[in-house]
């Protein structure tokens, strides 16, 4: 019978804890298995496999467990508070625990008595814990002391020995929100670290795109760790706004951070357990021999820029979306933007604003939700000041995202682009009377999954879409044939009269840089980045039910792979700080893999 009160779901989920630490205790997988529905899931972040990993059925939950349950000794699982019961009678349970490496917290969805989904992440390291709330330093040693130092002092004798006399255990390469927040964490797990870019200062990847740029994922996603955005902070943030702040954080957090540095060579040592890289900083040769390397330069390789006939007869501007300078300059001029995307209509919005005469190209079909719908039917439920105000902050936030596994979240999100569908049914049909191709991606699910498995193909519509349902900005669906003198030509013969094409064409895979920096056979040995393996447009299989190579070890020892939004990056970045702690601790670290035989 389903649990209808708070009171029965604490004692149903208290009841299974009994049960589960009995297995535990016991190393009895098959009795820890027979508490699970036969259609369940297992999310590991690090706790038992020292891997992101999701575990699916009850065969490969007991696979799992005989690999991990002597090493990681998971046990003392306990409710963190009550448990609650859902509107379909599913109880919901916070937990806490602990294993041999430390301590976490975890998640559990219980159907009639029976676990449907598990997750357990690993929050801290027994004897290296972040030097934070009643661990904080207390700064200042009292009492007279010759010679004494001060703070500044100290610390920058620290930052000027490192790369120098005291080789860094981490090296990361991208300074921007990704790599900066990893520095951070790592800054608190007291592991040596460089983060390092070729911008002269931190922010500058936001400083030097369009000046319309804003953030269109709301404030209460896009708290950085340890310093949270004040109350007073915009819903949603400008480029410049982002960029002062991402300078301040590095400041305040202490993070070594390179800027005018340009990673230009790696190998790694496999006897000596090191890589070798070679960095250009400030036009000086610069080697180093950090353990572990990091990539963080985003989710994108090399800006897509196509080749087209003509390109070198145009009299006029081109180039591509990441270096646009913005609108100004540009009044009464002809402008082609081709793409449909995020930057594509923020382009051409700010262009139309300036005074240009806009024409979108549109290669291909996008998925467009209306900013305020997204905000209230996609976000609102954990990143709004609602959710706030029902006692879910982000860390509480994430945890709820990442208890959900990916198998289950075309559903759910199906469900809520439904309501989006329903909502908004006048604007889409504007839309397309307008001519313009739109879709909710394969199955339904809209935006949220086109970013998990592509990180392309949709819009937030923050008021561009109006432009071109009215045409204030001509649409144009087709291919690029070629470009002339002063015009951009479809393959229908349609000839687009131009003195600015601006390419809003996207990016390459992440896995160009590795390529770049490493060698071609790394990058094809650590294989694709993103996706889910789901096998839809740009996403193929096979299914791996995670997000591929990120946060977690590659084929490549010594190798990790840190990206996505700010979100992500935020609460990902604990996970791979931990497992970098953990090997600069020297401990051990058996990494689990589903059908892979643990690796050290």
């Amino acid at each position: 019978m389903a649990a209808t009160n708070t009171a029965e779901a604490t004692r149903e989920a208290e009841q299974w804890l009994q049960g589960f630490n009995a297995g535990l205790r016991a190393r009895d997988a098959a009795t820890v298995v027979a508490l699970f529905d036969p259609t369940c899931f297992w999310r590991d972040l690090v706790a038992l496999t020292w891997n992101i990993v999701t575990v699916e059925g009850r065969d490969a939950v007991a696979a799992m467990l005989e690999a991990t349950l002597k090493p990681a000794q998971l046990r003392d699982v306990v409710l963190a508070e009550p448990a609650a019961c859902g509107a379909d009678g599913t109880v919901e349970a916070w937990l806490e625990f602990r294993t041999r490496a430390g301590r976490g917290r975890g998640h559990l969805r219980l159907r009639d008595g029976a676990a449907v989904t598990l997750l357990t992440a690993l929050r801290a390291l027994d004897g290296h814990e972040e030097q934070r709330g009643p661990r904080r330093p207390l700064g200042v040693e009292h009492g007279a002391i010759r010679a004494r130092r001060s703070w500044l002092e100290r610390r920058r004798e620290e930052s000027a020995a490192l790369g120098r006399d005291v080789q860094p255990e981490v090296l990361v390469v991208g300074g921007g929100q990704a790599g900066i927040v990893l520095g951070a964490r790592l800054r608190q797990l007291d592991v040596a670290t460089v983060v390092v870019d070729r911008h002269p200062r931190p922010g500058d990847q936001w400083r030097g795109r369009y000046k319309s740029l804003c953030l269109h994922d709301p404030v209460w996603m896009d708290h950085l760790p340890y310093l949270p955005f004040p109350d007073t902070w915009p819903v949603f943030a400008p480029k410049d706004r982002i960029a002062d702040w991402l300078e301040l954080y590095v400041q305040v957090m202490d993070i070594d951070y390179w800027g005018s540095t340009i990673a230009r060579a790696a190998r790694f040592d496999e006897a000596a357990g090191r890589w070798e890289v070679t960095l250009e900083r400030d036009g000086e040769e610069v080697r180093l021999a950090p353990r572990q390397l990091v990539i963080a330069t985003g989710l994108s390789g090399r800006p897509n820029v196509p080749d087209l006939p003509g390109q070198e007869r145009f009299a006029g501007e081109q180039h591509h979306s990441s270096v646009h300078p913005g609108a100004d300059g540009y009044a009464g001029r002809r402008a082609v933007v081709i793409g449909s995307n995020n930057s594509a209509f923020d382009i051409c919005a700010a262009l139309w604003e300036a005074g240009a005469e806009v024409t979108m190209v549109q290669r291909s079909s996008t998925h467009v939700v209306r900013s305020e719908t997204a905000r209230d039917i996609i976000f609102k439920r954990l990143y709004s000041e609602e959710a706030v105000a029902d006692g879910i902050d982000a860390e509480r936030a994430d945890l709820i995202s990442a208890s959900l596994p990916y198998r289950l979240a075309p559903a759910v999100h199906r469900a809520l682009y439904d309501q989006v569908r329903e909502r908004d049914r006048e604007f889409y049909a504007r839309l397309k009377g307008a001519g313009f191709l739109h879709d909710f991606g394969p199955d339904g699910t809209g935006m949220s999954m086109k970013f998990l498995r592509r990180a392309s193909g949709y819009y937030i519509d923050v008021g561009a879409a109006e432009l071109v349902i009215d045409g204030r900005v001509r649409l144009v669906q087709g291919q690029v044939e070629r470009l002339d003198e002063d015009a951009v030509v479809m393959q229908d013969r349609t000839a687009l009269p131009a003195d600015l094409v601006v390419y809003a064409t996207g990016y390459g895979p992440m896995s160009e840089w590795i390529a770049d920096l490493i060698s071609p056979e790394v990058a094809s040995r650590v294989g694709p980045i993103w996706g889910l393996g789901s096998g839809t447009e740009r996403d193929p299989g096979p299914w791996e039910g995670e997000l591929r190579n990120v946060w977690s070890p590659t084929a490549q020892s010594g190798l990790w792979i840190h990206a996505g939004n700010l979100a992500l990056v935020r609460h990902y970045s604990l996970y791979l700080a931990l497992q970098l702690k953990a090997r600069a601790a020297g401990l051990s670290t058996p990494v689990y893999a589903p059908g892979v035989e643990s690796r050290a």
